[in-house]
């Protein structure tokens, strides 16, 4: 028997390549980033929001602010304006639109959930399942916005929060 030439063997692992991309969206039907929003035991629905209109069928987190471990922690939905929120005003009204020049973002754009660890933005981020993370607890996650920032708060050790700078 002989052996196999190269040119043989390159061929056999292009079709093994092909074929297994080929199957990797039947393979991952069953998945559950496949499935409806309802199979995760959400509200069943189109898929698209949840019963409060935010994408994946998950909850807004409820508004917060506390003092803990001797910081000030306070977080709500970036969707809502700064003055609105009393304590929220202290930066006036960096959380509208109104103080961003013209065809830039405002400072809270693309954000879910505004959290302030002593008056300075924790860039927070919800991932697909729900779940949160920050830039400084960047590998672990949390159920809410208000264990994040502890968790983050917890994880200064009394250092003070870095501004992100963007652009």
């Amino acid at each position: 028997m002989s052996r196999p030439t190269r040119r043989q063997v390159l061929h056999g692992s292009a079709a093994a390549l092909a074929g297994a991309a080929l199957a990797a969206p039947v393979a991952l039907a069953d998945t559950a980033v496949a499935r409806p929003v309802g199979g995760h035991g959400h509200s069943a629905g189109d898929g698209t929001s949840g019963s409060n209109g935010h994408p994946g069928g998950h909850e807004m987190p409820e508004p917060f602010d506390e003092m803990y471990e001797g910081r000030h922690i306070e977080g709500w939905p970036a969707d809502e304006q700064s003055p609105e929120h009393g304590s929220h005003g202290s930066r006036g009204s960096q959380g509208s639109h109104a103080d961003a020049p013209a065809g830039q973002a405002g400072p809270h754009d693309g954000m879910d959930f505004v959290v302030r660890i002593d008056n300075d933005d924790l860039h927070v981020m919800r991932n697909a399942d729900g779940t949160w993370i920050s830039l400084v607890n960047h590998y672990e996650t949390f159920t809410t916005p208000r264990a994040l920032a502890r968790a983050a708060v917890r994880e200064l050790q009394g250092a003070d929060l870095v501004p992100v700078v963007t652009g």
